[in-house]
């Protein structure tokens, strides 16, 4: 005949392993929510069709630019940048934990020796080895090694962004300090004109044909052109150390600046449809979204039943060589545990896990429409720029030959000094404007091949 508090006992075993079963059915499966998205989110680029990045040449930032000094500088910056360093240490941390992780579905070994002394009587020594074993018998150790494996493949990819994102600094700063080098070649061709016009006015003057206004507005130009020069000249410096803090260094060593603005291999035209799951953010939210599902499944099957097996080998004798090597006692102890009542806490677990899940689902919502809104931007960015500069250069050429037929005209006496200056400053005004135009443009691209996702060779 069963005992009936065994019976009882065991049936409500079997509810609490049912309930726990049937609640971890019952939720939202956020990963196929967040797959539902990005497809939804996709369809929005075939709706632009004139203003798409072709990338059939272009796999990786690096490709970008084909520069030996910059392809120098990039490998500097991956091999020494400090934050960089730190987040693969982390990751190191992150592949130990997985390997802890796995050790828990495998059988334990320890090994014990003591020995004791009560008054009166001789020292005692006593040895054991035990083997203890956990069955997995829900999956549980099985899933929670899962979850790990995703946490360090999301830890990956973050990574793996740390390293796109850094590059294109690198490369966006390499691009500044060949434009506030420009910058300060063109304010001193400037500054080397109004210097000239200086003393041409004060020579009229002093030969009584120019006016003392004249001359004070010449040199209020020289004075305010010299203080733009010592400023983008600091703005170089300035560059130049962030450069440095990108390579993790105070400053580069033994390069020159460009004295051009490169080509970059990335153009507007006849683009296909972009797969953003190349974006390694977008990885790294999806992988963190299954990692919370399966432990959340972990902190369901906390609730079921659990089998444990361990076994004792042990020996007492008065000396060290017969307690190790005497006659051992063994035992074998087989255990089943079903948590009853421990103040919610299991069913509370698991409701953060829950939650912890929808939080990933939000964050990877996030992340898809921060990728979106990049893309968008910076393509909006390159259809302003591509006109501006188109404008300028317009504006350039008209204002060069202007300037040109003012200089004629002074020389046959048919226009005052001051309207060729005025031209020459039309002249320097719209070529400074179309050099940074020209740098937005370089530098906004390097932002789009970020947002679409060309990353760096692992």
């Amino acid at each position: 005949m069963i005992n009936p508090s065994f019976l009882h006992t065991s049936l409500l075993c079997l509810s609490l392993t049912l309930v726990a079963c049937s609640s971890s059915q019952n939720r939202e499966n956020f990963a196929s929510l967040a797959t539902s998205n990005l497809e939804a989110v996709s369809e929005y680029q075939s709706t632009q069709k004139n203003a798409e990045a072709s990338l059939t040449d272009t796999r990786y930032l690096t490709d970008l630019i084909n520069d030996p000094q910059l392809d120098k500088l990039i490998q500097q910056a991956l091999q020494a940048n400090p934050n960089l360093q730190k987040m693969q240490l982390t990751l190191q941390a992150s592949l130990w934990g997985l390997r802890s992780q796995e050790a828990r579905s495998l059988p334990s070994v320890e090994a014990g020796f003591s020995g004791s002394q009560t008054e009166g009587n001789d020292i005692n020594y006593k040895a054991d080895v035990s083997i203890r074993w956990e069955a997995d018998l829900w999956q549980k150790l099985a899933l929670s090694e899962q979850a790990t494996t995703k946490s360090l493949a999301s830890d990956e990819a973050l990574f793996q962004a740390s390293r796109d994102t850094l590059v294109a600094n690198v490369i966006k700063s390499w691009l500044a300090v060949t434009a506030k080098q420009r910058a300060i070649y063109i304010e001193e061709k400037r500054l080397a004109l109004l210097e000239a016009n200086e003393k041409l006015i004060l020579q009229r003057f002093k030969n009584g044909l120019g006016s003392l206004e004249a001359l004070d507005e010449s040199k209020t130009s020289a004075s305010q052109s010299k203080a733009n020069l010592v400023n983008y000249q600091e703005n170089l410096a300035i560059e130049r150390r962030n450069l440095g803090l990108y390579l993790g260094r105070s400053e580069p060593e033994n390069w020159i600046i460009n004295a051009r603005y490169p080509d970059v291999n990335l153009t507007f035209s006849d683009f296909p449809r972009q797969n953003l799951e190349r974006r390694p953010d977008l990885k790294a939210a999806y992988l963190a979204i299954e990692a919370a599902d399966l432990n959340t499944s972990v902190a369901y099957k906390d609730m079921l039943p659990s089998i444990s097996l361990s076994a004792t080998l042990s020996d007492a004798a008065e000396s060290p060589s017969a307690a190790l090597f005497g006659s051992p006692i063994w035992s074998l102890l087989a255990q089943i545990t079903q948590p009853l009542y421990n103040g919610g806490q299991l069913k509370a677990a698991a409701e953060i896990a829950k939650l912890q899940t929808a939080q990933a689902y939000q964050d990877y919502r996030n992340a898809l429409l921060t990728a979106v809104n990049e893309i968008e931007n910076t393509l909006g960015q390159e259809r302003v720029l591509a006109q501006q500069v188109r404008h300028i250069r317009d504006a350039l050429a008209s204002s060069q030959k202007n300037l040109i037929q003012y200089e004629k005209k002074y020389r046959s006496g048919l226009a005052e000094l001051n309207e060729l200056m005025n031209a020459q400053k039309t002249t320097f005004d719209l070529e400074a404007q179309l050099d940074n135009l020209l740098y937005q443009q370089l530098s906004n691209r390097v932002n789009l091949g970020l947002a679409l996702g060309l990353g760096v060779k692992s």
